[in-house]
């Protein structure tokens, strides 16, 4: 079997899975660092209201900014991806290569020459439209929707969630050159049926999050939609009723969504979609531990983001 080597993209996905999959084994497992590095370790972790008030850590001292402007991030996206999305268009509309800046930059992520750029695939175009689509669903929940309490991030998850977002919109593009070869105007039939089912997927995973984030935000508001506290409750219907996080489980389905519209075959995508599941069960985890931990009655049968299993 010919050795085909890594690219920049799938071992930096790569990369960010393991990190969070041993950041979640570590608060799995109850496992302790040495001193100084234990605190500085769920400092980095913890956000919002799994985040203690502590001490800060000697190690590393972090700066905080407000969880609520997790909106900076979705604005991001939708410029950015809005912006890829806008070049793919104009490729296949107008049949001209992709600015060099971009062609160049995936290049050196992909390691593939400038002439792999000179048109884009319809299931690309695809992704981007649906990429783009839940940015500015999020964007919109979170400036209209979700009711922010006075938790707090810190600059690192910061950083991290701005800079996210840009390379999710570089890997979709550059699955241009790994996707089975297709037309820019034509589908076979099997691409399409995957394309049907991928997008189904994707709009139930969405309207399962958007749902699921309206309940947490009643938790705050009275029957006539008026702020009435920023305390945590339990939540209460829907899927709440089988996971503390429907909306961490909706986000990975709408990425294992957007795999099933390149047929299930992109290894660069699916390494997308680990990155995701590690991200939303340590995620998942905290937050469903602070809600055992703060909440007597909470249902002990409730699991933390998979139905019946975790």
């Amino acid at each position: 079997m010919m050795f085909v080597p890594i690219q920049t993209l799938d071992a930096a996905w790569l990369l960010l899975a393991l990190v969070f999959l041993v950041a979640f084994i570590i608060c799995k497992f109850s496992l302790k660092l040495p001193g100084d590095l234990e605190h500085s370790f769920q400092d980095l972790i913890r956000y919002g209201k799994t985040k203690a008030e502590t001490q800060q850590p000697r190690l590393f001292p972090l700066v905080y900014v407000p969880k609520r402007w997790f909106w900076h991030f979705y604005a991001v996206s939708v410029l950015w991806n809005g912006l890829l999305l806008g070049f793919s268009i104009r490729t296949v509309v107008l049949e001209k290569q992709l600015p060099d800046f971009l062609s160049d930059l995936l290049g050196v992520l992909t390691g593939q020459p400038k002439a792999a750029w000179t048109e884009v695939k319809l299931t690309v175009l695809v992704l981007q439209a649906l990429l783009w689509t839940h940015s500015l669903r999020r964007l919109l929940e979170c400036l209209w929707v979700s009711i922010f309490s006075n938790g707090l991030i810190n600059v690192v998850q910061y950083a991290f969630g701005l800079s996210y977002y840009i390379l999710l919109g570089l890997t979709v593009l550059s699955l241009n050159t790994s996707l089975p070869t297709e037309g820019t105007s034509v589908l076979t039939s099997s691409q399409f049926i995957w394309h049907i089912a991928g997008v189904l997927l994707f709009l139930w995973a969405s309207l399962l999050q958007h749902r699921s984030l309206s309940l947490l935000a009643s938790l705050r508001t009275s029957t006539s939609g008026r702020l009435e506290t920023f305390a945590h409750r339990i939540p209460r219907g829907g899927w709440f009723e089988l996971v503390s996080c429907p909306h961490y489980l909706a986000e990975l389905l709408i990425y294992a969504a957007l795999s099933v519209c390149c047929g299930c075959v992109s290894v660069t995508w699916w390494l997308v979609v680990l990155y995701v599941l590690c991200n939303q069960v340590l995620a998942a985890h905290l937050c469903h531990e602070y809600y055992r931990n703060t909440f007597k009655a909470y249902p002990s049968d409730r699991k933390a983001i998979i139905p019946f299993l975790f």
